[in-house]
């Protein structure tokens, strides 16, 4: 048992099985949406499933956004804490379990990255993400570093554009980018690379 009360395994529907032919992606989604309304109900063995399924995932792309992997994980913590507090906030009607989880793991990035004043270019990605109630400054600025990104974005060659938006944007792992573009990992992880380097340089004034 961990910090977050992982024991038994917690499934909605453990004693069912899916009908043949249902698309697993569909039930992996409605899975993870009963589990964070488990836990809005303070069910701690959905709690710890949820964290099983999706901690490796959200681990990555907060690693993706804050390399040093001692804070990534410091964050990890930090936003399974939130997803404690905050899952009564989760309307499956405005988007997915996995979308949610993804958001909140972004703000949480916004907030230490505000907090140690540390500009990079993972906050200038995670600026992209609207607070709940944005001031027009705020607004203003983060319309500015989208509009700036997205014209950075246009330079880079389409394959390496398209793996970029679907890392940092969709939290696609890297193996999974590999294995959607038929590449091979080591091709994706280059790709990646040399981005992030050319839209660091585009990006600094």
């Amino acid at each position: 048992m961990n910090e977050f009360g992982e024991s038994e395994d917690w499934s909605p529907t453990a004693s069912a099985r899916p009908p043949a032919g249902e698309d697993r992606t569909a039930i992996a989604r409605e899975e993870l949406s009963a589990m964070l309304s488990a836990v809005a109900n303070e069910d701690r063995e959905a709690f710890a499933a949820l964290y099983r399924k999706t901690s490796a995932r959200i681990f990555g792309v907060i690693l993706r956004m804050v390399p040093d992997r001692a804070e990534a994980e410091d964050l990890l913590q930090d936003v399974y804490v939130s997803v404690w507090r905050r899952a009564s906030a989760f309307d499956a009607t405005r988007g997915t379990a996995m979308t949610w989880l993804i958001t909140l793991a972004r703000n949480r990035v916004i907030d230490r990255l505000r907090q140690s004043r540390e500009a990079s270019l993972d906050e200038d990605h995670a600026l992209n993400i609207p607070a709940d109630t944005p001031s027009p400054l705020g607004m203003a600025e983060a319309s500015e570093a989208r509009r700036r990104l997205e014209q950075c974005l246009q330079l880079l060659p389409p394959q390496q554009r398209n793996a970029v938006c679907e890392a940092f944007f969709s939290g696609l792992a890297y193996s999974e980018l590999a294995e959607r573009l038929a590449v091979p990992l080591g091709t994706v992880k280059s790709w990646i690379r040399r981005s992030l380097m050319q839209l660091k340089g585009c990006l600094e004034p």
